[in-house]
C-alpha cells in the first residue's frame, strides 16, 4: 500500500503530465532570478554602491562576507552556464520520456542538480581566487587585474588552451549531447544525477579558462558577462566545429596584444 496522500499522488501526476513545460519554464526561471540578482549589482558596483553590492566594500572578509562572495559568483555561473545546458536537458528528458518507464522524465531534475552542482563548486574556487588576487593587491576595487601585462597573460593563456586537444575533447562532447546521454546513460535517478556530474566536468573543462576573463574585463561589468555568456552559447552551439576555437583564440590574443600596446 502506498503511503503517499491522495493530494501527493494527484500533484505529482500533474508535474509529470506537463513535465515539458514545468522543465522549460524551470531553466528560463532558475536563469532569469540569477540575472535578476546580477544586473542590480552590477549596476550598483558601477554606481554609487550604496545598494546591492554595498557588503563588497567591507575592509573585514569574515565568514560571512566571503559565503556572499561565494552565492554571488555560483548565481552568476547558474545565469551564465545554465541556457547552454538547456539543450542537454530537454534531450535527455525527451528520451526518458519515450522510454515508456513511468515518472522517468523527472530524472532531469537530478541530471540538472549533478551539474549545477559541479558548477557551484567551481564557483567557490573562483572566489577564493577573487580573495587571494584580492589580497595580493592585483585586483582593482572594480575587481580587475590592475597590470596589463597580467590581463594579457591571462587573455593569451585562454588563447592557447582554446587549441588544446583537451579543450576540443571537453568541446565535442557539450556540442554532441545525444552521443554524450546515449555513451553514458544509466537507469535511475542516482545515475542521473552521475550523468549531471559528469556533464558539468566536461562543461568546467570547455569553459574554465574563459571564466578567469571575468577578472580581466570585471567580475560584475555587465558586458564582460553577456560577452562571455553569449560566446559560451555560440560556441556549443554554432555549426562551426574546428573553426570556432581558431577564431576565438585569433581574436583572444589580438586581445592580449591590443591590451600590452594600447596608450595608458
Amino acid at each position: 500500500m502506498s503511503g503517499a496522500t491522495p493530494a501527493a499522488s494527484t500533484a505529482l501526476e500533474t508535474v509529470v503530465r506537463h513535465e515539458r513545460a514545468l522543465l522549460a519554464a524551470a531553466i528560463v526561471a532558475t536563469s532569469a532570478l540569477c540575472w535578476l540578482w546580477i544586473v542590480p549589482m552590477a549596476r550598483d558596483m558601477y554606481g554609487d554602491m550604496t545598494g546591492p553590492s554595498a557588503w563588497m566594500m567591507t575592509p573585514v572578509w569574515d565568514a560571512p562576507h566571503v559565503a556572499l562572495l561565494c552565492a554571488m559568483w555560483i548565481v552568476m555561473m547558474i545565469g551564465m552556464m545554465l541556457p547552454s545546458a538547456a539543450p542537454v536537458l530537454l534531450l535527455y528528458a525527451a528520451i526518458m520520456r519515450r522510454s515508456g518507464e513511468p515518472r522517468a522524465a523527472l530524472r532531469v531534475y537530478p541530471m540538472a542538480a549533478g551539474y549545477l552542482l559541479v558548477w557551484a563548486g567551481f564557483s567557490v574556487a573562483l572566489a577564493l581566487v577573487q580573495r587571494l588576487l584580492g589580497a595580493a593587491l592585483v585586483l582593482s576595487p572594480m575587481m580587475t587585474l590592475v597590470s596589463p601585462a597580467a590581463g594579457a597573460a591571462v587573455l593569451l593563456a585562454a588563447a592557447l588552451y582554446q587549441l588544446t586537444p583537451f579543450k576540443q575533447a571537453c568541446l565535442d562532447t557539450c556540442r554532441s549531447p545525444v552521443v554524450f546521454i546515449t555513451t553514458y546513460i544509466r537507469p535511475g535517478a542516482a545515475a542521473a544525477f552521475r550523468l549531471g556530474l559528469r556533464h558539468g566536468v566536461f562543461c568546467v573543462g570547455c569553459c574554465w579558462a574563459l571564466m578567469l576573463l571575468l577578472f580581466v574585463g570585471g567580475v560584475m561589468n555587465l558586458w564582460t558577462i553577456a560577452a562571455l555568456t553569449g560566446f559560451v552559447l555560440f560556441e556549443k552551439l554554432a555549426p562551426l566545429g574546428e573553426r570556432s576555437r581558431m577564431v576565438s583564440a585569433a581574436g583572444l590574443a589580438a586581445a592580449a596584444l591590443w591590451l600590452v600596446l594600447r596608450p595608458l
